[in-house]
C-alpha cells in the first residue's frame, strides 16, 4: 500500500478531528466530532502535542499523538506515546508500525531519550503490536489516576 505520514497542522483539523473521534468511541467514549475538534485545535494552537498523520488513497487514515515528557532518571526529554489510531478499512497494512516509526525518528529529531506508552490490559491489538516494536513491558509500576 502506498502512503506518506506528514507531521500534521492546524490545516489538517478536520481529518484529524475525524479520526480522533472513532478513536475515542474505540474506548467507549460518545461520539462529539465538535468537542475533539475543539480539543486539537487547542493543541495545535499551544504547540503542546505533536501529531503524525498516515495518508492513504489521498485521505486521513490513521495518526499519532505523541506529547513532551521528561524523564527523571535519564535527565532528558521523551515522549508519551498517548494516542495510535488506524481506521479499521486500513488495518493490517503496516500502517501502525509505520506511525511508531515516525514517532521513534521524531524522538532521534529532537534528542528525547525514547517513547513510553499505556495501553488497557484488554487492547489485544495493541498489546501485541508494541513489543513487536521494540517496546518493553514494564511491571515494575503501577499507573494511578486522579481525576476532579
Amino acid at each position: 500500500m502506498n502512503y506518506i505520514i506528514k507531521k500534521a497542522s492546524l490545516e489538517d483539523l478536520d481529518e484529524t478531528a475525524e479520526l480522533f473521534n472513532l478513536y475515542r468511541v474505540f474506548y467507549r467514549q460518545e461520539s462529539d466530532i465538535e468537542k475533539g475538534k475543539a480539543f486539537l485545535r487547542e493543541r495545535f494552537l499551544n504547540s503542546e502535542s505533536e501529531i503524525f498523520l498516515v495518508i492513504a488513497e489521498g485521505r486521513a487514515v490513521g495518526f499519532v499523538q505523541l506529547y513532551k515528557l521528561f524523564h527523571y532518571t535519564k535527565l532528558q526529554k521523551q515522549w508519551l506515546l498517548s494516542d495510535l489510531f488506524v481506521h479499521p478499512d486500513y488495518r493490517g497494512k503496516g500502517l501502525s508500525v509505520a506511525l511508531i516509526d515516525r514517532s521513534k525518528q521524531w524522538c532521534e529529531e529532537t534528542g528525547a531519550c525514547g517513547l513510553m506508552l499505556e495501553t488497557e490490559k484488554t487492547n489485544d491489538i495493541g498489546n501485541t503490536l508494541y513489543p513487536r516494536c521494540g517496546f518493553e513491558y514494564d511491571g515494575q509500576h503501577n499507573y494511578y489516576y486522579w481525576w476532579k
